[in-house]
């Protein structure tokens, strides 16, 4: 430095610096270090700066005002250094030569000044519209300006005047420059041209703020303010960045992930080439045949070297990004080491009395200074995580999603619905929370050793003690970790169990109420429940361990450290230095070593995550080329040759030797008995099926109708859109022929309306048509038609042939393959093809097929009626007369035209606005809706009236909570807990405070000792009193976590059991208004919330709340004057509090609500995959998809940074309260000593976590004790009657005879809607046989309701054998009664069960039910018999099957009244003929209602009851109703009974 500066100008003198009162840096090390300081930093910085810039161009911004000023100022500033280097070549001239200092400095700062202009313009033209790089440069050059600045002041007073005046100008010149210059960087540039900036309206003030706003998370100000003023909706949520959307972020997942199974395949071949080519010596060839474990290790090895690893992937894909975060946190942790060093000078300063006052006060600023840049750094990097966090999120569910709609049968049958939402739920969000701690990984063993580094340096090898502890209690927390993580596997099991359980409960709810089996299927719950309270229990009490480990351990490890450093050695002291310094880095060290375990877990959870869904995305994709969709050649639409097709490779082929011909524009009809592989057909031709041989070729595009219809949750004309352009005329077509028409009429918002999930508010029949609106409004080239006939009543399947498929449909001239049970349609088809057992036996036209007399022919003479071909004359007949038929007889019912409130029962229609259409009835213009095809007429009347009534929704939206959580629901849950419980927690909580506080001021106490005599014989006293304090607080927190899990197991217990309960008895009508997942939600997210989530909330935030209130009152009493600062600091606090408790709690919400439709979107399309498919709208779901996963990231993104915001803020407030305990530490110097000193500030130190977590904790607390808040709503809603009335209990063999009387009677659905029984009055005789028919909606399946009370009566009553069945219980009614009803529903369990839950009848009696139901063989071939599992759903037998249970169900309760529901909709005429011959001679004896849609059924009956718009239209024997010509007479005709 002498070279530099000359002998004259000293480098650094510490008589001028640090002794004394005034201080003032030399003037040689002011031109050097403090000149070249900033112009190091910026030359370092550029060149990184200048290649990040260059690769992520974000657009040109105008050259601006601002820009201009800037650019001037610099060239200013250049020419300002500029003049004082002339001016030292101008001095050198006239002979006083200057030492080379003045030559460098002004030099190397004015082309800095160049370097700064020339990025000021190169930032422009890149787009960046607020600098770090260049406002960090200008902070730190007015920083070290800033010295000199005073110092030339000081000097020019002292020397009375300035020598040199030429730099001394230039130098002020200099200062004001560069704090413009520091002004003007804080200021934005205005966005670049063409960015979305310009073209969004809700565009993220993010991507427009300033560098010091994005440093301190200014920009996120705005939505804190507007979500205090008034709960934010979505519309107030900023679009999410360009690159978080997934548009951005799936893609670069994705060709990451081809990129690694291409490479993996790749070597995979290389490696089966290598493997072939090595036994090639010929006499050596046997080798391997010699030792057979070599040969497996071989192919073991080859098996395993190809798998493509999906974290590589992602590692490449997100990783650069991550990286920056990770930068951040090295940076942090490296500074938090600088605080215990500056506390140890405060201490040693305290000490000294002579020290210069400036000392305290830089050393209270510098500690605030490096506690602020700390906060910043440390919020940096958890945004950058968080971030990284939640596009892999992002990624992760698209990349499954995309997968999902690909992947093949077998690969569906190995991961169900349910667990490919877990991938998405549970496993993307595991990810997700790991992104957060994966730095820990390196940096809490760094954080580890600089601790212990520091602390050698402070107690010598004494540490090892404390350490020692340390590393004992890591096996300890992680036994405890370990055995919590197998109880909570086994939790998530039983969760599992009780929550799919559930989901069947709900899903059949109305079955159980029909069947009075609820009690059976609540117990089954509640033992589950019983078993997982349990594991719960144990987990509670580990985690009251782990507490104690954890608050007791930083106390421990001082305890051993201190008593082993003063027991050593006689010469080592205790002093407050040495004390309170290795507090707090003891305190340091704690966060690492507890992190280390946990991050240790979360990386193994993740792992899993990763393999599962790596599983998941390697599984195997339907192969597009299985059906050959470019064979443009032949005249054959449909050819399949030597087809073998199985669901699964390893599979048994279900379709064996398949040949099939269809040519261009014929009608191919597939009959054969239930399971023969009809429905397998189509799906091979859809590409659904392995093909194992043979090949496929259709030819132009598909549409196709499965048999059980997948319907959309969006509007009834969504549906039948499904993607295309809507063409009014051609739809108004598609609805007249599917005879959608008279059902708009009923539904409430006409084709606008919501249809609820799984198409929940319409019939079967109505589901049905809109699947075959559905394909035909597509106008494909090929129908595949999978039984569309059979869920329809049989006016309307003949209407929907004769209109759609028939010879003379809208489907003429295409190529149609229609599966049918129908056989009436037959004659009129061009071909059929009769399949048995997987095979094709015959095909060929009708008549041929006749001729031959083979297996067809068969199957006809057992159906049809006597004579096949005059019965073919006739249907042709009936369609001629058509048209002279009496106008006023057929309008009744050959249109359906359905206007008055729809009430088939599956429908569960329920309109606020029917009043407004049951006036239909006088509305003449239905009358002309008659059979014209698509007229002119009908197209003329105006659709205004139609759209003004917006779809009415018939699902409400789930109501989210807005405000302040009230108060009473704490006290809900303090009830829940045990009110006197909970008062004893909170007691136990302050105590074991007040002995933490107690143990600290007896360690000050002690530090003091050496002041007054350094002497050792306190030294036992002292150690003894610390360790009793100490080990008192670790005993108050077992104590305390172990009575807190007690109550919190006993809040879950009471909570869920009062919800069970309520929704066991809740009336049908709530489960038809409220989707299942919304309640299925209530029991699986709100209960684990009040299970696991909120006591730990609760924990966190009692702990929290101690701890911030023991700093205050210890800083307090050993600085009374910290006082004054606590009321503005707490004033503060509570404001940021407030605004970040409203928003974030509001976003949250947001965030749960659009949570969900990512899912149910997923598990529908997950349902409709081969619908969506067949239709080739893949990529439009993907997009759906990937809107409804950024709409939640949306509001999850404002989310974290809310917390940022935060937590930058009352890191601030913590980081004033360091400032103040060392200010008034350094004021209050000569009256404390130096014991307080060290406990208030390091208690200061560490209460910017507690007052960070409390926040948190109380947001948390707020948006999780609304789960509490969500199951009362649900345990409270309306029950319905009890379920037994001991005063009227009917006697055991009621009813004995079995009559039935409708008194008077009427019903409606729920409250405020019409009627849909009107004034009912009939008696039926015990024994008789009714059969009930009507149009669809005339109220058929409401009258079964009413005998079982699912509807309770409006007026009148019912009376089964003089008892009145209004006054007895529920369960009473229902058990003698039986029903089958209209879809069979099965649950998961054995089939055993499903007949009989409560296990009352003998396996004789079960097989004999059996047996009478045709079942037996096929349950006698399964291996497990009567145990055979069903599962969900019933899933693994056919329909027909299903049904068939369904009727051995009934056989086996044997009632005296018994009620069939259209129980013959999805059976072939075989298995339908075997049910009604059980039931004629079964239930001889009983009394039968039926609901016919097949009128041959009930030609035989005793009496028939014609319902009409709810009213009785007629009532009497067959006979006699035909011979009346009425409306029965009608229904008979069109079916070709007469």
């Amino acid at each position: 430095m002498e070279h530099l500066c000359g002998s004259t100008l000293p480098f650094w003198d510490s008589n001028l610096t640090l002794h004394k009162h005034m201080p003032d840096l030399p003037e040689c090390f002011q031109m050097s270090i403090l000149q070249w300081a900033p112009c190091i930093f910026l030359w370092v910085t550029s060149p990184f700066y200048v290649l990040y810039l260059k690769r992520n161009n974000r657009g040109y911004i105008m050259m601006s005002i601002l820009n201009r000023i800037k650019t001037v100022l610099g060239l200013i500033l250049w020419i300002v250094c500029w003049t004082d280097l002339f001016s030292a070549f101008h001095e050198m001239n006239q002979g006083h030569s200057k030492p080379p200092i003045y030559f460098i400095t002004p030099l190397i700062v004015g082309m800095t000044m160049l370097l700064a202009t020339f990025l000021i313009q190169f930032e422009r033209l890149k787009g960046v519209q607020s600098s770090g790089v260049l406002f960090i440069f200008w902070t730190v050059t007015v920083l070290c300006a800033i010295v000199p600045f005073r110092s030339k002041i000081i000097r020019s007073n002292q020397e009375n005047g300035v020598e040199d005046k030429l730099r001394f100008t230039t130098f002020y010149i200099y200062f004001g420059l560069t704090l413009l210059e520091l002004i003007l960087s804080c200021f934005n540039e205005k966005p670049p041209l063409f960015s979305n900036v310009v073209t969004d309206p809700n565009v993220c003030p993010e991507t427009t703020a300033g560098f010091l706003s994005r440093m301190t998370f200014w920009w996120f100000t705005s939505m804190a303010i507007k979500g205090y003023k008034s709960p934010l909706e979505n519309k107030d949520l900023w679009s999410l960045n360009k690159q978080d959307s997934s548009e951005v972020v799936v893609p670069s997942l994705l060709n990451e992930w081809e990129i690694e199974k291409s490479k993996a395949l790749s070597e995979q071949s290389a490696k089966d080439q290598a493997t072939f080519t090595k036994p090639g010596t010929g006499a050596d060839t046997n080798h391997v045949g010699g030792n057979p474990e070599e040969a497996e290790v071989l192919l073991s090895k080859r098996k395993e070297s190809r798998q493509p690893s999906f974290l590589r992937a992602l590692l490449r894909a997100f990783g650069p990004y991550f990286l920056i975060g990770s930068a951040f946190k090295l940076l942090q942790d490296l500074i938090t080491f600088v605080n215990p060093q500056f506390l140890r000078m405060l201490i040693g300063y305290t000490k000294q009395s002579d020290a210069p006052a400036w000392w305290g006060y830089a050393l209270a600023f510098l500690m605030f200074g490096t506690s602020l840049l700390q906060t910043l750094i440390l919020h940096q990097h958890f945004q950058y995580c968080f971030v990284t966090g939640m596009r892999l999120r992002s990624a992760i569910v698209g990349a499954i999603y995309r997968k999902a709609l690909i992947i093949t049968n077998e690969a569906k049958r190995s991961s169900t619905v349910g667990e490919v939402v877990n991938l998405m739920s549970v496993d993307a969000q595991t990810f997700m929370d790991l992104t957060t701690f994966l730095n820990m990984l390196w940096s809490a063993p760094l954080q580890i050793i600089l601790a212990l580094f520091f602390l050698w340096k402070n107690l010598g090898p004494s540490v090892l003690a404390g350490v020692a502890v340390m590393v004992l209690l890591i096996p300890f927390n992680a036994f405890i970790a370990m055995k919590t993580r197998t109880y909570q596997v086994e939790q998530m099991k039983y969760k599992d169990e009780r929550i799919k359980l559930m989901n069947e409960i709900l899903n059949g709810i109305k079955v159980l109420k029909l069947y009075a089996w609820e009690v059976s299927f609540k117990e089954k719950i509640l033992q589950i429940r019983k078993k997982e309270l349990n594991v719960l229990r144990k987990t509670a009490y580990l985690s009251a361990l782990s507490t104690m480990a954890w608050t007791s351990a930083p106390f421990m490890v001082a305890l051993t450290t201190f008593a082993v450093y003063v027991t050593v050695d006689k010469n080592n002291i205790l002093d407050a230095e040495k004390a309170f310094v290795s507090l707090s880095l003891f305190n340091i060290l704690r966060f690492p070593l507890n992190m280390l375990p946990q991050v240790i877990s979360s990386i193994v959870q993740a792992s899993v995550s990763l393999k599962r869904i790596k599983d998941f995305l390697s599984h195997d994709e339907l192969d597009p080329e299985n059906v050959d969709r470019k064979n443009n050649t032949s005249e054959y639409a449909v050819t399949v040759v030597n087809g073998k097709f199985a669901w699964a490779k390893q599979d048994q082929p279900t379709l064996e030797n398949i040949n099939v011909m269809v040519p261009q524009g014929s009608l191919l009809a597939v009959v054969g008995h239930v399971g023969c592989g009809k429905t397998s057909l189509v799906s091979a031709l859809l590409g659904e099926m392995e093909k194992l041989d043979g090949q496929i070729s259709i030819r132009g595009s598909v549409a196709y109708v499965p048999q059980q219809a997948w319907i959309q949750n969006a509007t009834l004309r969504d549906n039948i859109l499904f993607g295309r352009p809507y063409v009014e005329q051609r739809y108004r077509c598609v609805l007249e022929a599917c005879s959608l028409t008279p059902d708009l009429e009923v539904l409430p918002g006409g084709d606008l309306t919501e249809i609820g999930e799984k198409g929940i508010n319409l019939s079967g029949g109505q589901r049905q048509r809109v699947s075959l609106a559905r394909a035909l409004y597509s106008e494909s080239d090929v129908y595949l038609l999978d039984d569309p006939l059979s869920a329809v009543d049989a006016h309307v399947a003949k209407h929907i042939f004769d209109n759609v498929v028939g010879p003379e449909g809208m489907l003429k001239g295409k190529t149609r393959i229609l599966v049918t049970h129908g056989i009436s349609f037959l004659p009129q088809v061009d071909n059929i093809l009769v399949i048995v057992e997987g095979r094709v036996s015959e095909m060929g036209s009708y008549q041929d097929l006749l001729k031959q007399n083979g297996a067809f022919a068969e199957f006809l003479r057992n159906y049809s009626l006597e004579d096949i071909i005059e019965d073919d004359e006739m249907t042709l007949s009936v369609v001629d007369e058509e048209e002279e038929f009496p106008e006023d007889a057929l309008s009744n019912h050959i249109d359906m035209v359905d206007n008055e409130p729809a009430v088939n029962e599956a429908r569960r229609q329920f309109m606020r606005q029917i009043s407004i259409m049951s006036n239909d009835m006088e509305n003449p213009k239905n009358k002309s809706i008659r059979h014209r095809r698509c007229s002119v007429k009908k197209l003329a009347e105006p659709q205004v009236e139609k759209k003004e009534q917006k779809g009415e929704k018939l699902i409400q939206a789930e109501t989210t909570e807005t405000g302040r959580v009230k108060l009473k629901v704490y006290w809900e849950y303090a009830k829940a807990v045990g009110p006197l419980l909970s008062v004893f927690i909170c007691f136990l909580y302050g105590c074991q405070s007040a002995a933490a506080i107690g143990a600290n001021f007896w360690l000050s106490e002690w530090t003091n000792d050496e002041h007054k005599n350094r002497t050792q014989e306190n030294v036992q006293m002292r150690v003894g009193v610390y360790a009793a304090l100490g080990i008192s607080q670790g005993i108050l927190v077992t104590f305390s976590s172990f009575t807190l899990a007690l109550g919190k197991i006993q809040a879950a217990r009471k909570l869920h059991e009062a919800l069970l309960d309520n929704k066991f008895h809740t009336p049908q009508s709530f489960f038809d208004t409220t989707p299942i997942g919304r309640i299925i939600n209530r029991f699986s997210k709100d209960i684990y919330v009040i299970d696991e989530v909120l006591p730990s909330t609760m924990l966190m935030f009692l702990g929290t709340f101690f701890a911030s209130l023991s700093t205050m009152i210890v800083i307090i009493i050993s600085t009374p004057i910290f006082a004054l600062v606590i009321l503005p600091l707490a004033c503060i606090y509570f404001f940021v509090q407030r605004f970040y408790v409203a928003t974030s709690r509001q976003l949250k919400r947001l965030e749960s609500v659009s949570r969900s439709p990512i899912f149910s979107h997923f598990s529908e399309t997950i349902t409709g995959t081969s619908v969506i498919r067949a239709y080739g709208r893949n990529d439009a779901f993907v997009l759906l998809s990937d809107m409804k996963v950024d709409e939640n990231q949306k509001s999850y993104y404002p989310g974290i940074v809310s917390n940022r915001w935060l937590g930058v803020r009352i890191e601030f407030i913590g980081n004033c309260i360091v400032l103040f305990a060392a200010l008034f530490a350094v004021i209050g110097k000569d009256k404390l000593n130096p014991g307080l000193v060290g406990l208030s500030v390091s208690y200061a130190l560490q209460v910017t976590m507690s007052l960070n977590w409390m926040v948190r904790m109380t947001s948390d607390l707020e948006s999780n004790i609304v789960a509490v808040e969500r199951v009362k709503e649900y345990s409270e809603t309306q029950t319905e009657a009890p379920w037994t009335v001991s005063e009227t209990c009917p006697p055991s063999d009621w009813p004995a005879i079995g009559n039935v009387q409708f008194v008077d009677y009427s019903v409606r659905y729920r409250e405020g809607l019409d009627l849909v029984l009107r004034n009912i009055s009939l008696k039926v005789k015990g024994g008789e046989k009714i059969g009930i028919v009507g149009r669809t909606g005339a109220g058929k399946s409401s009258m079964t309701l009413c005998l079982f009370r699912l509807l309770e009566a409006a007026e009148g009553d019912i009376v089964i054998d003089e008892v009145k069945i209004s006054e007895i219980g529920l369960h009473d009614l229902r058990s003698k009664l039986t029903i089958i009803p209209q879809e069979p529903v099965l649950f998961s369990g054995t089939l055993r069960m499903n007949l009989d839950p409560f296990g009352k009848y003998s396996d004789d009696e079960v097989w004999k039910a059996l047996e009478l139901s045709h079942l037996k063989k096929f349950v006698s071939n399964q291996t497990a018999k009567l145990n055979l599992e069903c599962s969900e759903g019933g899933e693994n037998l056919s329909v027909g099957q299903r049904q068939l249970v369904c009727l051995a169900r009934a056989l086996l309760r044997k009632t005296r009244i018994l009620i069939l529901d259209e129980a013959t909709a999805a059976v072939d005429l075989e298995t339908d003929d075997l049910i009604q011959s059980t039931i004629r001679t079964q239930f001889e004896d009983c009394t039968v209602f039926t609901i016919a849609h097949r009128l041959n059924t009930i030609m035989d009956y005793t009496r028939v009851l014609v319902l009409d718009k709810g009213k009785i239209a007629e009532f009497d024997t067959p006979t006699n109703l035909i011979g009346q010509k009425g409306i029965f007479f009608g229904m008979a005709k069109d079916a070709g009974l007469v």
